[in-house]
C-alpha cells in the first residue's frame, strides 16, 4: 500500500494483517491496478480488499505516529517524553499544546482517509462481484461499519472534515469542501446503523477474530451518541451491549475477573474485548515501512519501554527489552492511582526500583521514574519473524472493552439503580466497594480504569474540562480542543484551516 495523501488517489497492492488468531500477514498479489474493472472479480478479492478495509485501524498502536501514544501525550496523564524535545515534533507539540499545521503528523488526516478510500471503492464495487449475497451484506456492514470508525476519529481530532462517501477522482479531489461536523455524525450513525442490523452476534474465534460484531458496532455507537450529548440513545444501545452489569451480556462478553488479565500479551480477544487492534510478532515489519501508510506491528510497545533498561545479578525486577520512554506517567496520575487496586498493572514504578538497586536505566524527556506497565515491551514478547525487532511485539490493544461500555452508559444515565449497578460492577472487579454514582465519580473511575489507553484528552474535552486540567500544559480553550488540518492538505484545495491556526 502506498500512503495516501487526501488529495491524491492510490494505486494499491495490499499487504496487511488480518485481524485472526493465526496472526499471518495476507499478501495480496496485483490483479492491474486496485482500481480496474477486472480486480473485484470474485470473492477472494473481495476478502482481499476488506482486508485492506480493515487495515487502517491499526493506527491505534501501530507506527510512531499511533493514537494511543499521541492522545497520552496531550493529557493531564502524561508526558510526550521521548529522547527530547525535538524527538517527534508533532508528539512534542501535542503535549505543550503548542501543534501547528507544519508539525501535526499528516498521517492523522491522511491514515483515515485511506480507509474510507478503501471502503468507498469496495461498497461500490460489492454488488457486481460473483459471491454469495450473505456474504456481501456482511462485507457492506463491515465496510461502513469501519468507515464510520474512521470517520469518528477524524472528527473528534480535527472537527471540520470531508464528508466522502465515493472514491475521489482525479477531477473532483480538488474540490471537496468540509462537512458540516453533524453532518459527518449523521453519517456515522447512519453507517453503524445498517451494519447492526447485519453484523453477526458472534464470530469464529479460530478464524475471523478481530472482525467486527454487531456488539461491537452497537458500543460504538453508543460512544458515538455520548459524544454528541445524545445521553438517551447512548444509554438504550449501550444496554444492549452491556446487559446486566457484571454478568455476561447477550453476545458472550463478560468483564475479567482478574484485571491484570486484561494485559497478558496471550489473552487476546478475551470476553471483555468489543473492538481489538491484532499485531504479530512474526511478522517481518521494518524501518522501510515505517510513515508511509504501512506500519505494521505494535510500535506503542518499544514506544513507552525505559531506555537502557538493565537490573543486576539476582535483582526480583522485571526483565525488560529497553524502548524509548514515551508515554511517560505523571506525578499528577501516579499520586492519584497510588491506591487504587489497579495501580501495579498500570504503573511501572521504576523509580523505587532504582532507589533499592533492583534495575536502573537512562532517564529520557521529561522522565518522572514512572512508566505505562499495561504496554510496557517484554522479552518473552520479541520478535520470532524478521524484520526489526522494535517494529514486531505482538500485544493487542483495545480500541473499546466493556468497562469502558459499562462507565460510558453510566456517564449517559448520570444516576439511578442501573447506573450504580453499572459503577460498582467496574469497582468490584477490582474488589472496591461501592460508592454513591455521581460524575465526579464516573469520571474519576473512567480516568483509574482506563489510564494510559488513549481516552483520557478525549474525556476532558467532552465533560469540558479541558480547560482546567491543561491550564498548565498551554491549552488554549477553543483551539486547542481539536487539532490544525495538515497545511500539505491546505494547499491547491478549497479547505480551510481550524480556527485558531491561521
Amino acid at each position: 500500500m502506498k500512503t495516501i495523501q487526501f488529495k491524491y488517489l492510490f494505486i494499491a497492492v495490499a499487504m496487511v494483517s488480518l485481524s485472526s488468531c493465526t496472526e499471518e500477514f495476507v499478501e495480496v498479489k496485483p490483479e492491474g491496478s486496485f482500481l480496474s474493472e477486472n480486480y473485484y472479480a470474485n470473492q477472494d478479492q473481495a476478502t482481499a480488499a476488506l482486508v485492506g478495509v480493515y487495515d487502517p485501524i491499526r493506527k491505534n498502536s501501530s507506527g510512531f505516529e499511533n493514537m494511543i501514544s499521541m492522545m497520552n501525550s496531550g493529557s493531564d496523564d502524561h508526558f510526550a517524553g521521548g529522547g527530547g524535545p525535538t524527538d517527534g515534533a508533532g508528539i512534542q507539540g501535542f503535549s505543550t499544546h503548542t501543534l501547528t499545521a507544519t508539525i501535526i503528523p499528516g498521517s492523522f488526516w491522511n491514515d483515515y482517509y485511506q480507509g474510507i478510500f478503501r471502503a468507498n471503492t469496495l461498497l461500490l464495487k460489492l454488488p457486481t462481484v460473483a459471491m454469495p449475497d450473505d456474504v456481501k451484506a456482511r462485507f457492506t456492514a463491515e465496510s461502513k461499519a469501519l468507515r464510520a470508525i474512521y470517520y469518528f476519529d477524524l472528527v473528534r481530532l480535527f472537527k471540520n472534515v470531508p464528508l466522502l462517501l465515493d472514491p475521489l477522482t482525479a477531477t473532483n479531489m480538488y474540490n471537496v469542501e468540509q462537512a458540516a461536523p453533524e453532518a459527518v455524525y449523521a453519517q456515522i450513525e447512519k453507517d453503524l446503523l445498517d451494519a447492526i442490523n447485519v453484523l453477526p452476534t458472534t464470530v469464529s474465534a479460530e478464524t475471523e477474530s478481530g472482525r467486527l460484531t454487531k456488539g461491537a458496532a452497537q458500543a460504538m455507537l453508543g460512544k458515538v451518541y455520548l459524544f454528541q450529548s445524545k445521553k438517551t440513545e447512548a444509554a438504550a444501545i449501550l444496554a444492549q451491549v452491556n446487559g446486566t452489569p457484571g454478568a455476561t451480556n447477550q453476545y458472550g462478553n463478560k468483564l475479567l475477573s482478574n484485571f491484570n488479565d486484561l494485559w497478558v500479551v496471550s489473552n487476546k480477544f478475551n470476553t471483555e474485548s468489543l473492538i481489538e487492534v491484532s499485531h504479530t510478532s512474526a511478522g517481518n515489519s521494518d524501518w522501510g515501512f515505517w510513515g508511509s501508510g504501512r506500519d505494521e506491528g505494535n510500535s506503542l510497545n518499544v514506544m513507552v519501554g525505559p531506555r537502557s533498561y538493565s537490573r543486576p545479578a539476582g535483582s526480583t525486577a522485571p526483565d525488560l527489552p529497553s524502548g524509548w520512554c514515551f508515554s511517560i506517567v505523571t506525578q499528577d496520575l501516579y499520586d492519584a492511582i497510588k491506591g487504587d487496586p489497579r495501580f501495579g498493572a498500570t504503573i511501572f514504578d521504576l523509580k523505587a526500583l532504582k532507589a533499592a538497586g533492583k534495575a536502573d536505566y537512562i532517564g529520557g524527556y521529561q522522565d518522572t521514574g514512572y512508566f505505562l506497565n499495561k504496554f510496557l515491551p517484554r522479552k518473552e514478547d520479541v520478535r520470532t519473524g524478521g524484520g526489526a525487532a522494535e517494529l514486531n511485539y505482538k500485544q493487542n490493544t483495545y480500541i473499546l472493552r466493556l468497562a469502558d461500555s459499562y462507565l460510558m452508559e453510566a456517564e449517559a444515565l448520570g444516576s439511578g439503580a442501573r447506573a450504580q449497578a453499572l459503577l460498582d460492577a467496574v469497582r468490584a472487579r477490582v474488589g472496591l466497594p461501592s460508592i454513591p454514582v455521581t460524575l465526579a465519580a464516573i469520571k474519576n473511575e473512567r480516568r483509574m480504569e482506563l489510564a494510559g489507553e488513549g481516552h483520557r484528552f478525549f474525556d476532558l474535552v467532552r465533560w469540558g474540562d479541558a480547560a482546567s486540567k491543561l491550564t498548565n500544559r498551554g491549552f488554549d480553550a477553543g483551539v486547542d480542543e481539536i487539532f490544525p488540518i495538515p497545511e500539505r492538505e491546505l494547499q491547491g484545495t478549497k479547505l480551510k484551516q481550524n480556527p485558531g491556526y491561521n
